[in-house]
C-alpha cells in the first residue's frame, strides 16, 4: 500500500466501522483520526528526506486520479490530522450527552478523510470530488441539530453561499484542463495568457466562498448554530482553510492582475470582518468573524506574491483558532450559552480554560514569542514589500489592530468581576484537547524556520526591525484600545451597521438568498402540485385498472360458464352418439348381416331347392294377390 493513503484510509475505515457496528462511535472515530495523524507524520518524514510520493488511481480516460505528497501537501496533511485528532478528543466530552452520535462521528470522520484527500490531490478531478465532499459534510455538521430552526437555516445558508461560489472552481478547472490538455494540477498551473487570468479570477471566487471573504462572509457567523467541535474543525484546518489552500497551491498560476485582486479582497475582508467581530455580542460569532478576518490576511499575503507567509499564518491560525473555539465551548458549557451577558466573568470560574483561551488570543494578536507573532510578521512584511504595498500595507496593519481590539474585548469580558461565582465541573476530555492545541499555538513559531528551508519558497524582502515594530505596535495598540475603550465608542457611527454584519440593503441575503429561497419554495410548491397530479393520475389509473380487472374477471367467469355448459352438452352428445345412434346402427347392421347370412343359406346351388323355393314363393304371391282381390270386393 502506498504511504500516500495513510492519512486518508484510517478515517474512512472509521466511517465504515461506525456505520456497521453502531456502538463505540467516539472510540472508532478517535482511533481513525489518531492513525491518520501518525500516517501524516510518517508521510512528511518520507517526503522531507526523500522524493515526492505519487499514487495513480483509475480515473477518466487519459486523466488518471493522482495523490501527490510533497513537502507542502504533507505538511498540510499533518495540520489537518492534528487539529482533527484533538477536536475529536474534545468531542468525546462535549457530545457525550447528545443523541445521534453515530451520525456525528461518521460525518466527522468522513470530513477528515475528504479534507486529507483535498490537500493531497494531485489532479483537478480528485480535488473537485474532495471539495464536494467537504461541502456536503459541512452542511450535515452545521445542521446536526436540524430540529432547531436556526441550525437548519444556517446549514442551508452555508450550502447556498459556498455552492454558488463553487461554480468558479468548476469553470476554472474546465478552462485549465482545456487549455493545457491535462488534469494534473502541477502541469495545468503552467497555463498562461487569458486562460491564466480568467482561471485565476474564478479560483478566487471559489476561495471567497469557502473562506468567507467579503461579500460572502455572512454564512460563517451563522454556522455557529452547530456543535462547538464542528465550529472548531470548520474554522481552523478544514472547510474555511480550503479556500486559502486552493490559492496557495495555485499561486504560480496567478497573474499580476489576479494577485492584486486577491490581495484587495483579502485586505478589505480583514478590515470588514474585524469591524464585525468588534461589534459582536456573542463569543462564538466573534471568533467566526475573526476567522474571516484572518483568512483575509492570508489572501493579502498570496496577493503580495508570498504564499509562504500565507501558509505560515494558516498553520498558526489552525492551532490558535481551534484552541479558541474549544475553550469557548467549555466556557459555554459552564454558563449554558455563548452570549456576552452569560459569559461575564466565566474565566474566573474556569481559570485553566481561560488561561488557554488567553494564550491563544495573544498568539492571534501577534504577541512575541507566540506563534502568531512570527506568522503575522511575515504577512505584514509581505504586504509592505509588494507592488501594491500602498493598498496591502495599511489594510494588513488595520487588520492586525482590529485583531488586538476584539480579542482584548473578549478577554476583558471573560475575566471581569461578575459578582458571585458559578463554578461547574468541567470535562477532562475537553481540557486535554484544549491543552494539546495550546502547545502548537504557543510554540509553532519554532518550526517556521525549518519549514521555510524545506519548502524553499520566496520570503518577504521587507523584513527588519521596522516591520516587526509596526506589526507589534498594531497588535499591542489594538489590545489597549479594546481593553480600555468600548466597542460602541471605537466604532462610533458605524457601530449599528457593524452589528448587522455591514450588510447593504439587507446584503446578499436580501439580494440573492431570499430570491433563491423564494424560487426554491416556488419549485417546491410546483413539485407538490405535480406530485399531487401524478398521484391523482395514478389513483385514476389504479381505479381504471381495477375496473378493467373486474370486467376481465366477469368475462372470464362468463367464458368459463359457457365452456362448462358446452362441455356438458358435448358430453351428452358424445354419450348419445356412442351409446344410442351408434348402437342402433350397429344393431341394424347386425340384423342385415344376419338376414344376409340366412339368405346366403338359401343359395345352395341345387336345382330342386331352387325350384322348391320358386314354387313356394309363387304360392305366397298368389295367396297375397287372392287375398288382396277378395278384400277389394
Amino acid at each position: 500500500m502506498s504511504v500516500v493513503l495513510l492519512p486518508i484510509l484510517p478515517p474512512l475505515i472509521a466511517v465504515v466501522a461506525v456505520l456497521i457496528l453502531r456502538r463505540g462511535a467516539s472510540a472508532l472515530a478517535l482511533t481513525g483520526a489518531t492513525f491518520s495523524l501518525a500516517g501524516s507524520l510518517w508521510l512528511m518524514v518520507r517526503v522531507v528526506s526523500g522524493p515526492t510520493e505519487t499514487l495513480l488511481l483509475p480515473g477518466l480516460p487519459e486523466m488518471p486520479l493522482r495523490l501527490v505528497a510533497g513537502p507542502l501537501t504533507a505538511l498540510l496533511a499533518v495540520a489537518v490530522a492534528t487539529v482533527g485528532t484533538f477536536v475529536l478528543i474534545y468531542a468525546v466530552g462535549y457530545m457525550k450527552r447528545e443523541s445521534g452520535l453515530c451520525r456525528f462521528y461518521a460525518i466527522m470522520s468522513l470530513f477528515l478523510a475528504a479534507m486529507q484527500a483535498l490537500v493531497l490531490a494531485g489532479d483537478w478531478v480528485l480535488l473537485l470530488a474532495a471539495w464536494e465532499l467537504i461541502g456536503l459534510c459541512s452542511y450535515l455538521l452545521i445542521g446536526f441539530w436540524f430540529q432547531r430552526p436556526e441550525a437548519a437555516d444556517a446549514a442551508g445558508r452555508a450550502f447556498l453561499y459556498t455552492r454558488s461560489a463553487d461554480l468558479g472552481l468548476y469553470v476554472a478547472v474546465f478552462m485549465l484542463i482545456g487549455s493545457t490538455g491535462t488534469s494534473e494540477i502541477a502541469a495545468s498551473l503552467q497555463a498562461d495568457g487569458s486562460a491564466s487570468t480568467a482561471a485565476g479570477l474564478l479560483l478566487l471566487l471559489a476561495a471567497m466562498g469557502k473562506s468567507a471573504q467579503v461579500p460572502l462572509q455572512d454564512w460563517l457567523m451563522r454556522a455557529m448554530a452547530g456543535p462547538t467541535p464542528v465550529s472548531a474543525l470548520l474554522h481552523s484546518a478544514t472547510l474555511v482553510a480550503a479556500g486559502a489552500i486552493l490559492l496557495i497551491r495555485s499561486a504560480p498560476l496567478l497573474s499580476p492582475g489576479v494577485l492584486l485582486a486577491v490581495g484587495l479582497v483579502g485586505g478589505f475582508t480583514t478590515v470588514a470582518a474585524g469591524v464585525i467581530a468588534l461589534a459582536e455580542r456573542d463569543l462564538k460569532r466573534l471568533l467566526a468573524a475573526s476567522t474571516a478576518s484572518q483568512y483575509g490576511l492570508m489572501l493579502v499575503a498570496v496577493g503580495a506574491g508570498v504564499p509562504l507567509a500565507a501558509l505560515l499564518h494558516l498553520l498558526a491560525h489552525a492551532a490558535i483558532k481551534s484552541t479558541l473555539f474549544l475553550a469557548a465551548g467549555d466556557l459555554q458549557h459552564a454558563r449554558g450559552g455563548s452570549g456576552f451577558e452569560r459569559l461575564k466573568g466565566v474565566g474566573r470560574d474556569r481559570p485553566w480554560t481561560f488561561a488557554g483561551f488567553a494564550l491563544a488570543a495573544l498568539a492571534l494578536v501577534g504577541i512575541p514569542p507566540l506563534s502568531g507573532f512570527f506568522s503575522k510578521d511575515a504577512v505584514i512584511a509581505a504586504a509592505l514589500s509588494a507592488e501594491g504595498a500602498h493598498w496591502f500595507g495599511p489594510l494588513a496593519l488595520a487588520g492586525a489592530l482590529l485583531t488586538g481590539a476584539y480579542m482584548a474585548r473578549a478577554l476583558r469580558l471573560l475575566w471581569q468581576d461578575a459578582g458571585e461565582s458559578r463554578k461547574v465541573a468541567g470535562e477532562t476530555w475537553m481540557r486535554v484537547a484544549i491543552l494539546g492545541l495550546v502547545v502548537p499555538s504557543v510554540g509553532m513559531g519554532l518550526v517556521f524556520g525549518p519549514i521555510e528551508a524545506v519548502l524553499d519558497l520566496p520570503i518577504p524582502e521587507a523584513e527588519g526591525l521596522g516591520v516587526v515594530l509596526l506589526g507589534l505596535f498594531a497588535g499591542v495598540g489594538g489590545l489597549a484600545l479594546g481593553w480600555l475603550v468600548s466597542a460602541r465608542r471605537l466604532l462610533g457611527p458605524i457601530h449599528r451597521w457593524a452589528e448587522s454584519g455591514l450588510s447593504v440593503a439587507g446584503g446578499l441575503t436580501a439580494w440573492i438568498g431570499k430570491p433563491v429561497m423564494a424560487v426554491a419554495r416556488g419549485c417546491e410548491r410546483l413539485e407538490g402540485r405535480l406530485y399531487e397530479a401524478v398521484l391523482y393520475l395514478g389513483r385514476a389509473g389504479l381505479f381504471l385498472a381495477s375496473a378493467g380487472e373486474r370486467v376481465e374477471r366477469g368475462l372470464f367467469n362468463a367464458a368459463l360458464c359457457v365452456g362448462r355448459v358446452s362441455l356438458t352438452v358435448a358430453t351428452y352428445v358424445r354419450v348419445g352418439d356412442e351409446r344410442r345412434i351408434d348402437g342402433l346402427i350397429f344393431a341394424l347392421v347386425a340384423g342385415v348381416r344376419a338376414l344376409g347370412a340366412q339368405a346366403r343359406n338359401l343359395q345352395s346351388g341345387l336345382i330342386h331347392h331352387s325350384l322348391a323355393i320358386s314354387a313356394v314363393a309363387t304360392a305366397v304371391i298368389l295367396a297375397v294377390l287372392l287375398f288382396a282381390s277378395s278384400t277389394s270386393f
